[in-house]
């Protein structure tokens, strides 16, 4: 029975120094990590700490690449000893990575189309020019018209006389082609019944384009033999203005209100023809009776 207890107590004692060297040595194993770390091509050049306690081993520091981090925690894990690694290492941008970033960044922003700009406004049209009602277009016929050898429905042209302003400015220029029509033309009977020239303006032409106008009608008659009377003919856009300057009167002969009479009376005169014959470049003054509106050239 004595003989039995020494050899218990040398199993003990064995298995107390077989458990203690089982244990991790912690400095040892951080020495081989750090070794390992700094021959190794990926992982060298990292700020790496290694710390060991019973097998758990914690690494900290800084690593440029994310690959080396990665090598670092397998060089860790496979270390004889270590039971658990915690990897608290961050990967540290060098000043390449970070001119590459700002490079690119740049290159980006400056690829970015710039935001486009909305134009302005156009102007507003400029206003248009009105012609007053009531203002006298006085004209030179082209050629001579007649009761007698017109035809009621003909065309007649001119051209203007003297050129209308408005607020100081010319808005239909001197020689500006005029348009009329022919209302009716009747010439005189053989042994009674009057003659009629009645005569419409129908459009002007500035700088190419045309205008419709509105006016009184010039009218003329002749009642019994050789004589011309004074009255008021009633048109359709108006009341007829003066005609003068009668046959005989020559070129340039002024037809209209010339002879001071009010607007709406035809002059009278006396001469030894009973029809009505206005000569070629005859002056006739026409009133508008509504405004024109004009386009600015």
């Amino acid at each position: 029975m004595r003989a039995r207890i020494p050899s218990l107590y040398l199993v003990i004692i064995g298995g107390l120094l077989v458990a203690c060297s089982s244990k991790p040595n912690d400095d040892k194993i951080a020495q081989e990590i750090q070794g390992k770390a700094s021959a190794d091509p990926i992982a060298q050049g990292s700020e790496l700490y290694v710390n060991s306690d019973k097998g758990r081993v914690t690494l900290t520091g800084k690593v440029k690449t994310q690959a080396a981090r990665e090598q670092l925690e397998s060089i860790a894990k496979h270390e004889p000893g270590v039971v658990n690694v915690d990897d608290q290492t961050s990967v540290e941008l060098t000043s390449t990575a970070t001119s590459e970033s700002t490079q690119l960044a740049s290159s980006s922003g400056s690829a970015a189309p710039a935001p486009e700009i909305a134009p302005p406004p156009p102007p507003p049209p400029p206003k248009p020019l009105v012609v007053p009602a009531g203002t006298t277009l006085t004209i030179r016929t082209n050629h001579a018209l007649g009761s007698k050898t017109s035809q009621t429905g003909g065309v007649f042209t001119g051209s203007l006389m003297t050129a209308i302003t408005v607020d100081g400015e010319v808005v239909i220029p001197a020689g500006s082609e005029i348009t009329g029509i022919v209302k009716e033309a009747k010439k005189a009977g053989r042994f009674k019944g009057g003659a009629v020239l009645r005569l419409a303006l129908q459009s002007v032409t500035i700088n190419g384009h045309p205008y419709n106008v509105q006016a009184e009608e010039v009218a003329q008659t002749s009642t019994g033999k050789g004589k011309r009377t004074a009255g008021v003919i009633a048109g359709g856009t108006g009341v007829g203005a003066a005609i003068g300057g009668l046959a005989g009167g020559g070129k340039g002969a002024a037809i209209g209100a010339l002879t001071g009479a009010a607007a709406g009376t035809i002059g009278a005169a006396t001469t030894g023809k009973r029809d009505i014959d206005l000569p070629a470049e005859a002056a006739l003054s026409f009133k508008l009776t509504h405004s024109l509106t004009l386009r600015r050239a």
